[in-house]
């Protein structure tokens, strides 16, 4: 749910800090006072794509706010969580900066994050429902959205759509090996000659680095040997060895340690000294007693060496890389068998086939139930909004050919009058009825959409009277169950909400700012007299007006 919004230096806000409720909220105000700039503040602290301007004149930056409780959306924390952002007492704060150039940054609980970051955390939290939003609902991909939404089929939809690209490389790769043997052939060959070749030094290829370290012994085992040797005899064989001076110096040690305790320490690091040195000693005889010279065994790594550079050259890599470069060769010849086998590539292509009608004829039963009931709750709402004898048809058209989206297209029949035979939505209806037929529509999918803040941005535009009245209705009743938010211009409407807010716009210092403000019971009443009467407000009006919020 929603519980805060500040918005700073943006557009006609200078500053605004709202908090809100569940229920039903109304925001009203006269025409330009800016009542649509909160909901597309809000849409930039969720994700929306800013546009240049938005800065208020003379700011450096806008600022939007939004907090909400997770209260509702627990499933949200573990994903706030995998992506590393802090979930501090079950809030969620996302906030939006953007400066006067058009460059912004998002954050997520303080910390950055990405448009898609926002967008992902808003999208289980609210639902923006603009004034146009019935524009979109005449488009066909659109009108196959609300069904799925409503089926909440979206799991079949991903399943549909994964099966179907499945299926087509499976066919892709069908295709490629009844068209394209040849080629496939010459690469076979080619990459055959290879493999055996490069299986010609057996484990050399994995074993490169202690080949070369085995060649550079032998190859300076004569140094190796000397330097033994001057070794062994500067640590403990001459008569001026480091182990003899440091027998020496123990001694003296002792006798100083004899007068003084306090050598002690002295005394043990001299002998550990002493020990270390005849351990390196014993090392070194060991190491000399191995390095013998062998010129054929030296003559061998020299070839076998010579022949893995040799293969590094040809094929364009370092010798250490040869081992891998077997392994990738011999993968793409198993794939290209594989590609040779065209009745498990038929095989496989049917299987893909068969698991696609399967998602999708789970995805077509959903369809199915939902443009039912779907339609009767429509239609039983464009009679409550003054369509009655009007009913919507939904109907599921089979395609030819498998869609990545389904087995059919879906398509929104209308009859908006009694006795008129129904037609496509984007034909049949007016405009003042696209509207009402949307809006139930909305109110349809807000009903069995988990999101728990819904709003609606002048959706009534177009209606009055009774008509009006339905509408108030029916967001009061959304809103006994949802946080819901209207914008409207309707007295009908308004007198619904369980709270109320007023937009105003005034002069200061030179600029034009908007204020928004929540309104007492006799505020209220005198906004909705404004709404009922315009300028001039009488006591009819306002008597008129504490009726409505009355009932």
């Amino acid at each position: 749910m929603l519980t805060h919004l500040s918005i700073r230096n943006y557009l006609l806000v200078e500053s605004i800090e709202l908090d809100f409720a569940p229920g039903l909220t109304v925001l009203t105000g006269e025409t330009g006072a800016g009542k649509s700039i909160l909901v597309d503040a809000l849409a930039l602290a969720l994700g929306d794509r800013a546009e240049g301007g938005v800065v208020r004149p003379g700011a450096l930056r806008a600022e939007i706010t939004a907090e909400f409780t997770l209260d509702d959306t627990p499933s949200l924390i573990p994903w706030l969580e995998d992506a590393g952002f802090a979930v501090d007492d079950g809030a969620l704060i996302l906030r939006r900066v953007i400066d006067a150039g058009g460059r912004s940054r998002a954050f997520i609980n303080g910390s950055a994050a990405t448009l898609a970051q926002l967008k992902d955390a808003a999208a289980p939290l609210l639902d923006i429902h603009g004034q146009h939003a019935h524009h979109a609902l005449l488009q066909a991909h659109t009108q196959r959205e609300v069904i799925d939404a409503y089926a909440g089929a979206q799991r079949e939809v991903h399943a549909t759509h994964s099966a179907f690209h499945a299926w087509q490389q499976a066919r892709q790769q069908r295709h490629e090996a009844e068209t394209h043997g040849q080629a496939r052939q010459i690469e076979r060959e080619g990459l055959t000659l290879a493999i055996e070749e490069l299986r010609v030094p057996g484990d050399d290829l994995a074993h490169w680095n202690d080949i070369q370290i085995e060649h550079a012994r032998l190859a300076h085992v004569t140094t190796l040997i000397e330097g033994s040797e001057a070794l062994m005899s500067g640590l403990d064989d001459s008569e001026m060895a480091v182990s003899s001076q440091l027998g020496e110096l123990r001694t003296r040690l002792a006798e100083m340690q004899a007068l003084d305790d306090s050598l002690k320490e002295v005394s043990a690091l001299l002998e550990a000294a002493s020990a270390d040195i005849a351990e390196a000693v014993h090392a070194l005889r060991r190491y000399s007693d191995h390095l013998n010279p062998d010129p054929g065994r030296l003559a061998e790594l020299d070839r076998r060496l010579a022949d893995m550079h040799r293969l590094a050259r040809k094929h364009r890599v370092q010798p250490e890389a040869l081992s891998a470069l077997l392994e990738q060769f011999e993968a793409r010849l198993h794939v290209l068998a594989a590609c040779d086998d065209l009745d498990a590539l038929r095989a496989n292509e049917a299987a893909a086939l068969a698991q696609y009608h399967a998602a999708a004829g789970a995805l077509s039963v959903l369809r199915q139930r939902a443009a039912a009931a779907l339609s009767q709750q429509v239609t039983d709402a464009m009679h409550e909004l003054a369509l009655a004898g009007g009913h919507l048809a939904i109907q599921l058209q089979a395609v030819a050919e498998p869609r990545a989206h389904g087995q059919e297209e879906v398509a929104f029949w209308v009859a908006s009058h009694p006795g008129l035979p129904p037609g496509p939505l984007a034909k049949v209806a007016s405009g003042g009825e696209l509207s009402r037929i949307s809006l139930a529509i909305q109110t349809a999918l807000s009903g069995v959409a988990g999101v728990p803040t819904l709003i609606f941005d002048e959706v009534d535009v177009g209606i009055g009277g009774s008509v009006a009245d339905a509408v108030g209705r029916r967001l009061a009743k959304l809103g006994a169950t949802r946080q819901v938010l209207v914008i409207t211009h309707l007295p009908q409407v308004a007198a619904r909400g369980t709270r109320h807010l007023r937009v105003t716009k005034a002069t200061q210092n030179g600029q034009v700012a908007s204020h928004i403000t929540l309104l007492d019971d006799a505020a209220r009443v005198e906004e909705v007299a404004r709404m009922l009467g315009g300028l001039k407000i009488t006591a009819t009006t306002r008597q008129h007006a504490a009726e409505m919020l009355a009932g």
